[in-house]
């Protein structure tokens, strides 16, 4: 499914390094989590569910 991404507010994690080598996520799409990398902002995105998202974040504080 192809998403209108023209509203995403993407951000970066205060724990992004100075250089700015990290991903942007944009999480302000309904139903869904948007995922690009910050040094090439047109290029692919990946969109993931909202569900699917937290339970990989979930996943990774846990770890």
């Amino acid at each position: 499914m192809t998403r209108d991404l023209s509203h995403a507010k993407w951000r970066k994690s205060s724990r992004s390094s100075a250089n700015g080598q990290c991903v942007e996520v944009a999480d302000n799409i309904p139903g869904a989590v948007a995922v690009r990398d910050s040094k090439d902002r047109s290029g692919p995105v990946l969109t993931f569910g909202a569900q699917d998202w937290r339970r990989f974040i979930d996943f990774l504080k846990s770890n």
